[in-house]
Parts: structure tokens; C-alpha cells; sequence
């Protein structure tokens, strides 16, 4: 079974082989369409380089509203081609390449007017359904339905009853947008590619108007880097620009971020069965079932200020109770907010009316010889985007290349999942753990979960939660350090596990037990123990200051208070 294991010492391994030889494709970027474009560069045969400044999916890809979607607000806008692409990516994930991670999710849809809106809304839903089933990538989802309200209230008892008429309820799906990425990351090394976090791109080395390689700096280790790649794909998300401005060319088009806010409380906040997907004035509003909890969001506005902390203002949270408010029978307050999180949306923004167009849709460029850019999109579409950057990048390779195969390659994880899943209760009475807990990993790290099994059996006191987050186990904590390349408290606490958005006290409590737990893996001592702890509780307070801030400026800053933690 191919693992990708990526540990300290595969991520020495990796940056050390990048150096040693000429790479066929080097992407730089770690979120879910460089991961991708990673993916499908080194399974087309391709010697295939991965860097992240920062962690994986640390930016956009792990700040989503987490969902895999077809868009069905779209159909509204007449992009059907954009929601047909995305409906077969849709099932695909859910069916092939990732039935692990990706689950269904239903959605009502309360209708607020007469026959006029059921009639509008109900084709539109019809229709979805419709192209979903046309291209045989349907199965596995239950069909829309139309609901009474005497029904949808039964439902979802936390509606007003004076909030609609009836409903529609229909299925989209979900996935943890960070787990996601790293699956891919790992599915690409797997493979064969070299991939690191925490190597950044400080500029590109070009031999006269071509670009031939990249300096990299070893963030967490120190060191410098020159990668030589026959092809470099800029997939840098909101920092595109900032990216492209090292290579002291003018883009053909710009990226500008577009901030979306969302609120995490808890389960019993919300009394319903389903998920709800409500209109706003501007677009559309969600509560997105998460676990024991609800996911709601989000906003939609521009921020032109740091881009690595997008901070949430206390208008931002106002702003999306005020509008989830307007439907619910018992009213959400601020003490029922467990976590917050703003991410950025990278929207391409051309030059001129052909280009500005794109915004919701995604581009590949050429600019100069050497470097391909790929932009805009959204998550579901992923793998198309990251499969028109490679084709581009092949037309630069002077080389015969095997088309895309990304179709048929499931993600680490994926294969024999509905095997262990059926014989989830069996894993249980061997393990010694509860099911709950069996069906937890699975869910999490697919057929993978074997590896964690391996190591509770080693040491038993891993099957055993985290004191302060007890829907995790201490083995999955040890794990992201010894297979999962994360080097700091914040990759464990925010991203390797959502601990920081899913109790109220913010990861803040169980940071010291989970730094405790890895530093063996990761060779702290007792000093810098202390010192990922209180970064992260000093990163949790700057966080929960800009939340009282009344606007962007002074969230903004507020946020800034608390420095990247010193990497080494």
C-alpha cells in the first residue's frame, strides 16, 4: 500500500533531491490546485517538484466553507457549463477518487413566497439534479424533494415558522477542506514527487527570458535552494501577483481577494436534521452541518490588507448572525461562537471587460517561457484547473507526455475504504476501541487508519483522547507529525486536527498536551516546547481581539499583534 509518509525526514529528503537534479515540473504553492498540480504532473510520468511557504493548505484551501459543490446558484446566472464541470467533479470525488473524505450533505431551501418560487426555485433544483444524473456522476445522492412547511418544520424545527412557506430540500456534499489538500500532497509523493512545506519560493532563476528554476529557502531548517525545473507552475492562489512580481513581468491578468467570514457553534445550537442554504441580499448564506457542530457563513467583501491573517472584524460576526437570525426560531448570540475563520477568495480580475469576466471561472497563462500561471476557480473544480496547468506546462516540455490520468487515481486512503468501513464494527472488538472512534478515523484517513492502529498498539496510551478535545485521539496528534509534515502546534491545532475552531476555549487547553506529544517526533525540548505554546496562545488572543475590532483597518491590525512564530 503507498502511504507518502511526510515526516522530517522525507521533507529533508525531498528538498535535498530537488537540488540535486533538473526537475520536469516544479509547482509552487501547497494549496488544493498546486497539491493537485503535483498530483498530476508525477502521474503522468513527470519528475514533479511541490513547495509551500508556509503549510499546507494554510491560505484559501483550508478556509472554505467546505463544501464540494456543483454551484447551484450559477444555474441562476446561465454558467452552465461551469456547473455541469463541476456536478462531475462533484461525483467523482465522492464516488472514486474520495468517498473517505468527501460525504454527502442535504440542504433546505426555504421558500418565503407563494407558487411563483417553488415553481423558479424547483426547476432550478430539477435541473441540478438533472445534469448530475445526465453524466451517470449522480449516484450515491439522493434526489431533490419538495417539502410542506408542517414537513420542513419537522426537519428543521429551529425555523420561524413565519420564515417560509415550504422548502425544497436538496444534496451537495462536504469534505475538510485542509485534510483534503494534505491527502493530495501525500497522494502526490506517493507517487514519486518531492514535496515540502515550509520551503519558500524567494525568486526565480531565469536564463535570459526563460525561467529555469526557483531559489527556495528552507524556512523551518535553514539553508538555501536552487531548483532548476524545466517548468515552473505559479499556483499561489491570492498571492498570485505577488508571486508573478518576482519574475518582473506584468501579468495578463490579477488576482484580487475577496473575504469570506465563518462561524463554527456548537450542534445543539441548531436544532435540525439537515443543513439550510439561505438567500442574502448580496448572495447566499449556509448552515453546513460539521461534526458536533454547525458551520455557518459567509460573507462576501473585498480586503486588500495581510493576506496570510484575513482577520474577522466584529461586523463580519454581526453580519452573519444578523442574517442566520432572520430564519431561526431561537436566535444565535455571540456566546454561542465557539470558533471564527476568515479565508480568502482568489478572484481573477482582467484588465478588461474579456478578462474580468473570469471571476468565477479559472485561467491558465504563459507569460514567459518557463513559467505557467494558473487562477481563479474554485475548490471543487481543483483537479480540471490543475490538469489545464500541466497541459500547458507540457507544451513548454520538449518531450512526449502521457495525458491526464487523475480521473482514475483515488487519493491515499481511498481504496478498500468500503471494505474496512463494513467491517468497522470488527476493527472495534479487535482494537479495543469504540466504534465511534473506528469510524472517526476512517472518515478522517481511509484505509490509513491501519497506521494509526499501529501506533495505539505500540503504545496504548495513544487510543486515548485528548483531555481537552476529546473528539480527537492522542495518536492522530503524534501522527501529523510523524506522517503528516507538521512542524508546529498551529499546523496540529488548526489544520491536522480543527481543534481550533471547534471548542470554545480555542485549542489553547490542549496545546501544551499536544506539544508534549510531538516534540519527541520533532526534537523539541523543553524551552521550545514553551514557546510553540505560547505562540499559540498568543496567536488565539490576536485572533480574538481583531473579533472585537468594528471594521477591517483595525482588525487588521489587531491580528498583526501576534508575529509568525520564529521557525527552526
Amino acid at each position: 500500500m503507498r502511504t507518502g509518509t511526510l515526516g522530517p525526514d522525507e521533507r529533508a529528503e525531498a528538498l535535498a533531491a530537488m537540488a540535486e537534479r533538473e526537475l520536469d515540473i516544479l509547482v509552487v504553492g501547497g494549496g488544493v490546485v498546486g497539491a493537485g498540480t503535483a498530483l498530476d504532473a508525477v502521474t503522468r510520468g513527470l519528475s514533479t517538484g511541490l513547495v509551500e511557504a508556509r503549510d499546507w493548505a494554510s491560505g484559501t484551501s483550508s478556509r472554505s466553507s467546505k463544501l464540494i459543490h456543483g454551484g447551484l446558484r450559477y444555474l441562476e446566472m446561465l454558467d452552465f457549463a461551469l456547473v455541469r464541470e463541476a456536478l462531475k467533479e462533484r461525483g467523482l470525488l465522492l464516488e472514486r477518487l474520495a468517498p473517505h473524505l468527501v460525504k454527502p450533505v442535504p440542504f433546505l431551501y426555504p421558500l418565503q413566497h407563494p407558487a411563483w418560487e417553488r415553481v423558479y426555485a424547483g426547476a432550478g433544483v430539477a435541473l441540478y439534479d438533472g445534469m448530475a444524473m445526465a453524466r451517470g456522476h449522480g449516484r450515491g445522492l439522493p434526489t431533490h424533494r419538495h417539502l410542506s412547511r408542517r414537513h420542513a418544520l419537522r426537519v428543521a424545527p429551529c425555523l420561524r415558522k413565519d420564515a417560509l412557506v415550504g422548502a425544497l430540500q436538496y444534496y451537495d456534499a462536504q469534505m475538510d477542506d485542509a485534510r483534503y489538500v494534505l491527502n493530495l500532497a501525500r497522494t502526490a509523493a506517493s507517487y514519486g514527487a518531492k514535496v515540502a512545506n515550509g520551503a519558500r519560493v524567494t525568486g526565480f532563476v531565469r536564463e535570459g527570458e526563460r525561467v529555469v528554476g526557483a531559489l527556495i529557502t528552507d524556512v523551518e531548517n535553514g539553508g538555501e535552494y536552487e531548483v532548476r525545473a524545466k517548468q515552473v507552475v505559479n499556483a499561489t492562489g491570492v498571492w498570485t501577483d505577488d508571486t508573478q512580481a518576482m519574475v518582473g513581468e506584468r501579468g495578463q491578468f490579477h488576482v484580487r481577494a475577496s473575504k469570506g467570514v465563518h462561524l463554527v457553534v456548537p450542534k445543539d445550537r441548531i436544532n435540525s436534521s439537515t443543513g439550510l442554504i439561505l438567500r442574502t441580499e448580496k448572495s447566499v448564506l449556509f448552515v453546513i452541518p460539521w461534526g458536533r457542530h454547525w458551520i455557518v457563513g459567509t460573507t462576501d467583501t473585498e480586503w486588500d490588507l495581510d493576506k496570510a491573517h484575513p482577520a474577522a472584524s466584529s461586523a463580519d460576526i454581526d453580519y452573519v448572525l444578523e442574517h442566520v437570525n432572520s430564519v431561526l426560531a431561537v436566535p444565535l448570540s455571540r456566546d454561542d461562537v465557539e470558533g471564527v475563520y476568515a479565508g480568502l477568495r482568489p478572484l481573477l480580475a482582467g484588465e478588461s471587460d474579456a478578462t474580468s469576466k473570469l471571476s468565477r471561472e479559472h485561467t491558465v497563462a504563459h507569460p514567459v517561457p518557463g513559467l505557467v500561471v494558473v487562477a481563479g476557480g474554485k475548490y471543487t473544480t481543483y483537479r480540471i484547473m490543475a490538469k489545464d496547468a500541466v497541459d500547458e506546462a507540457v507544451r513548454g516540455l520538449n518531450q512526449r507526455v502521457a495525458d491526464c490520468v487523475t480521473e482514475e487515481v483515488p487519493l491515499l486512503g481511498a481504496e478498500g475504504y468500503q471494505a474496512l468501513w463494513n467491517a468497522r464494527a470488527r476493527t472495534a472488538a479487535r482494537t479495543g476501541l469504540h466504534v465511534v472512534r473506528i469510524e472517526h478515523l476512517l472518515n478522517r484517513y481511509g484505509t490509513l487508519t491501519d497506521e494509526l492502529l499501529g501506533l495505539i498498539a505500540g503504545d496504548p496510551s495513544l487510543g486515548a483522547p485528548l483531555r481537552h478535545a476529546d473528539d480527537y485521539l492522542r495518536a492522530e496528534i503524534v501522527y501529523a507529525a510523524t506522517h503528516e509534515s507538521a512542524h508546529h502546534l498551529d499546523d496540529i491545532l488548526t489544520r491536522r486536527t480543527r481543534i481550533s475552531i471547534e471548542t470554545f476555549d480555542r485549542g489553547t487547553r490542549s496545546a501544551r498536551e499536544c506539544a508534549e506529544l510531538v516534540a519527541p517526533v520533532l526534537g523539541w525540548d523543553r524551552e521550545r516546547i514553551d514557546n510553540e505554546v505560547a505562540h499559540y496562545e498568543m496567536r488565539v488572543e490576536a485572533e480574538r481581539e481583531s473579533q472585537r475590532q468594528p471594521d477591517d483597518l483595525t482588525a487588521d491590525a489587531a491580528r498583526l499583534g501576534a508575529p509568525d512564530i520564529v521557525r527552526g
